[in-house]
């Protein structure tokens, strides 16, 4: 592949050089290029994107799983056997660690292929112009000679010379180090040696535009651009997740606890009298039996399973630990357009100075309908008065709309988009008002609440605003302000979105006016009222979410009135005291009563950042949705920023760990399901490793304390947990959702993974399974067995425990009988396989003695089996028993809450 053209290479650099000139270098023009120019371009000089980071390879994911405490030990133990002679013992090792690390790198590096897979399948989208036309497409298509399109929020998609633009400021802190916003100008005079920094004529790929509008031609991409060139040193050694950190701590405790039995152990044999070698290759098989060691490999599994469930409901997980952490928060604060409604605005109402209120028909884009009163065609007047607000809102515009080509062509803010669909119902020229030359703009930013446009109009000019009507009204003159700011809340309270529109005519020669002098002393236009309708599943999703435990909060820039409407639809708050303004947030409110309010309105985006942080000190897990540039600090505070995929600015997906694709309510509660299903995974996965290795414990204290013979040998419990477990754990970790898991409670924010219930599970199921070994097995030596066949018995009672005991794991609150078995094939395989292995290893000769195992009898092997059996009746009474304790304690709890009232 050749390198991308570049206007470097016609001799120029873009910075220090005029527009014309840039776009004459790249054989292209202010109109952008045509598709079939594009496609050659692309064709001859590549995507435009970097490198992408490969992932691991498989031999390095098998050596990752040999960097192990345990592992080594094993290695070690291994090295002594052939130093001992026994040859036979360092083999058996040597497969057991083999097929274990076979397991967990065929998991991990399967998982590791899928996400990246996934992150593959998230499309950057940008605006360009193809064929004179402004259209969405991949920033991969991008060539060197188009000319794209920005807005406040947008990532830069390649490097770009400025054409125009209005002002525009850029975060160049990823490229430069710069923190400050770097204001930019397409007529600035920059010196070819100008540093990176100091290029202010140029946008960099990589950077974000954090206000503004701007229209700029690729000149260089994909490795030719200035991040390409120092790509490798912005790259940063993977964190690990902070679950990953718990679950290591986890670990090394259960590594104290295993040091302290194996100590005892060894002392206790020493002064039995026993072989130290024998000793030795004790320990380490008991240390095996009681650190989980398939517990890293199962948790990846777990998360990247929850990764791709996720994503097929429409939620892309950006950062690992998010799949977990969505599942724990209490409260999600959510924006309302977009995400809570359909973000398809329509102008459904229109109140016009001294003339009343208007009707809009028509749905959506849709350009099928017509302005009315009272059922009737406006007068001349009236139309005429129409015709100048819809001309205002046409003006002051950035939305690209083509009527013959629908929703396809359509681009931009859907309040833009809205008032585009407007002047086509009102019958304006929208070309003829397009060619009308703009002299300046100011866009639309979150902090001032308004835009305004200055236009040539012959030789005068005009400018036109819009914006939040308690912004516009003081700006205009010859009008009751009262009385037009009771007009608006009497069009919110229909739960109607309200923009005023204002404008004026400046005779005087245009080099005399400046835009930002002339905001004064406007003539108000009217009022327009936007629809914007609830999402059919926000109510039920909204409805969820409260019965999962998780408090929904709307954070809205809608007028108040407007936002208790709609919050009212969704069954979210009722009366005027659950809304908090973002006045009131300003002038200061108390946490207790910002966490206590359920609509938040009128509020800047850089005030999420203070909803949040209320919510965190009123001991609240928080989630946040956002789509603008200035929501990304939010998004970051919060401990689960989502981003909006489809409407969300590129700023703000960088900064959330999900994007939701859809941009939809429902798909967060989505993903809050499968979050806590990723979890509970987690926890069955600990659940049945800890509840076996303490079964293997407790077998061994009673057998030493009881003078019997050791019940197993270190290769019985190597056997027993590398190899007929170790598929059993991986494959629990893919169990599907429960199916009530919406209407538990979160889990509290400090609750350890071994909290009081898996303490009691694994107590109970461990004691009773070591118990009724040991009683076998005492048994067996009792009436005369051989210690090689009774251990060959016990052995076989051991993995059928096991077997059973991972069903019993599938849930830590349903009976094991009501999870059906078509949930998870996976894990059926893998009991009939642990099976399979161990009866097969009986008849291989080499294996079996190095086993010292011999084939069981069927009519024993019943019996044993319905012995292990049992722990499904043991556990069953268990699990009905906290039942009956919770739901007793519910009780208590309601009566003492009837009490109190």
């Amino acid at each position: 592949m050749t390198d991308g053209r570049t206007a470097e290479a016609s001799g120029h650099d873009p910075h220090a050089t005029p527009p014309a000139e840039v776009l004459a270098g790249l054989k292209a023009s202010g109109d952008g290029l045509s598709t079939a120019e594009a496609k050659r371009r692309s064709a001859e000089y590549g995507p435009n994107a970097l490198p992408a980071p490969s992932t691991r390879s498989l031999a390095a994911v098998i050596v990752s799983q040999l960097r192990s405490p345990l592992i080594y030990l094993l290695i070690a133990a291994a090295g002594v056997s052939v130093l001992l002679g026994e040859a036979d013992d360092a083999i058996f090792v040597g497969l057991a660690l083999a097929l274990n690390t076979a397991i967990g790198a065929h998991q991990e590096h399967r998982a590791e292929v899928r996400t990246a897979a996934l992150r593959s399948s998230v499309r950057t989208m940008t605006r360009a112009l193809r064929d004179g036309v402004v259209a969405r497409i991949d920033v991969t298509d991008l060539v060197p000679g188009d000319v794209v399109v920005l807005e406040g929020g947008d990532r830069v998609p390649a490097d770009l010379r400025l054409l125009r633009g209005a002002d525009v400021r850029t975060d160049e802190s990823s490229l430069t180090g710069e923190s400050a916003p770097v204001e930019k100008s397409s007529e600035a005079v920059v010196p070819a040696e100008a540093s990176i920094g100091d290029r202010t004529t140029m946008l960099h790929a990589g950077t974000t535009l954090m206000k503004g509008h701007a229209v700029a031609v690729v000149t260089a991409t994909g490795t030719k651009t200035e991040l390409g060139r120092i790509a490798g040193a912005l790259a940063h050694a993977p964190i690990p997740p902070p679950l990953t950190l718990r679950l290591e701590r986890f670990g090394r405790r259960l590594g104290y606890a295993a040091v302290a039995v194996v100590t005892a152990l060894i002392a206790v044999r020493m002064l039995q009298g026993a072989e130290p070698r024998e000793t030795f290759f004790l320990a380490v098989a008991l240390a095996v039996s009681i650190i989980p060691e398939g517990l890293p490999v199962a948790v990846t599994v777990a998360l990247a399973a929850a990764t791709r469930r996720m994503a097929r409901r429409n939620v892309i997980v950006r950062h690992l630990p998010a799949v977990e952490g969505l599942g724990s928060c209490t409260v999600v604060a959510t924006d309302k357009t977009g995400t809570l409604t359909v973000d398809s605005l329509t102008a459904v109402r229109l109140a016009l100075p001294g003339l009343g209120a208007f009707d809009v028909t028509g749905e959506g884009i849709m350009t099928e309908g017509e302005v009315l009163r009272d059922g009737s065609p406006p007068t001349d007047d009236a139309r005429s008065a129409v015709g100048r607000l819809v001309a205002a809102g046409a003006l002051c515009n950035d939305a690209s709309f083509d009527p013959a080509r629908g929703a396809e062509a359509a681009s931009g803010d859907t309040i833009d988009v809205a008032l585009l669909v407007l002047a086509a119902k009102a019958g304006l020229d929208r070309k003829a008002l397009a060619a009308r030359e703009r002299l300046d703009h100011m866009p639309f930013e979150a902090e001032r609440r308004f835009a305004a446009v200055l236009t040539a109009d012959g030789t005068a000019a005009r400018v036109d605003a819009k914006g939040a009507v308690e912004v516009i009204a003081p700006l205009c003159t010859n009008i009751d302000e009262a009385a037009v700011i009771a007009e608006a809340e009497a069009m919110a309270a229909r739960g109607l979105r309200v923009l005023a529109l204002a404008g004026k005519r400046i005779d005087r020669p245009h080099e005399e006016i400046a835009l930002a002098d002339e905001l004064y002393g406007l003539e108000l236009l009217g009022l327009a009222g936007f629809m914007d309708p609830l999402r059919p599943e926000a109510r039920e999703a909204v409805a969820a979410c409260r019965r999962a435990g998780v408090a929904v909060k709307m954070v809205t820039g809608d007028h108040p009135v407007t936002a208790l409407a709609i919050a009212r639809e969704l069954g979210l708050a009722a009366r005027r005291e659950e809304v908090v303004t973002g006045a009131e947030l300003a002038a200061g409110l108390s946490p207790e009563r910002v966490a206590s309010a359920t609509v938040f309105a009128r509020v800047e985006p850089l005030q999420k950042v203070a909803i949040v942080e209320a919510l965190q000190d009123a001991g609240h897990i928080v989630a946040m949705t956002g789509d603008g540039v200035n929501d990304a600090p939010a998004l970051q505070r919060a401990d689960i920023g989502i981003a909006m995929g489809r409407g969300g600015t590129d700023a703000a997906r960088e900064a959330a760990d999900l994007v939701l694709t859809d941009d939809d309510f429902a798909s967060i509660v989505a993903g809050i399901e499968e979050g806590r299903a990723a979890y509970a995974n987690i926890r069955k996965v600990i659940y049945l490793l800890l509840s076996t290795g303490a079964a293997e414990v407790v077998l061994f204290v009673l057998s030493i304390a009881h003078g019997l013979p050791v019940p197993l040998l270190p290769v019985h419990l190597l056997w027993l947990n590398l190899v007929t477990n170790g598929g059993q754990d991986v494959a629990l970790a893919l169990e599907k959702r429960e199916p009530d898991l919406l209407s538990r409670p979160p889990r509290a924010p400090d609750e350890p993974l071994l909290d009081r219930a898996m303490i009691r599970q694994v107590t109970v199921s461990g004691l009773y399974t070591g118990i009724v070994a040991y009683g076998v097995f005492a048994w067996l030596i009792a009436t005369g067995t051989e210690e090689a066949e009774a251990r060959n018995v016990l052995l076989f009672l051991m993995v059928s425990f096991e077997n059973v005991q991972v069903f019993n794991c599938r849930s830590e609150t349903r009976s094991a009988f009501r999870a059906p078995l078509s949930a998870n094939p996976t894990l059926i395989a893998a009991v009939f396989f642990a099976q399979g292995v161990h009866l097969g290893a009986a008849h291989v000769p080499g294996l079996r003695e190095v086993l010292q195992v011999a084939p069981v009898s069927s009519d024993f092997r019943i019996g044993l089996f319905l012995i292990a059996a049992s722990l499904l009746a043991v556990m069953e009474i268990e699990k009905g028993l906290r039942r009956r304790a919770e739901r007793a304690a519910e009780r208590a709890a309601s009566f003492r809450a009837d009490g109190d009232v």
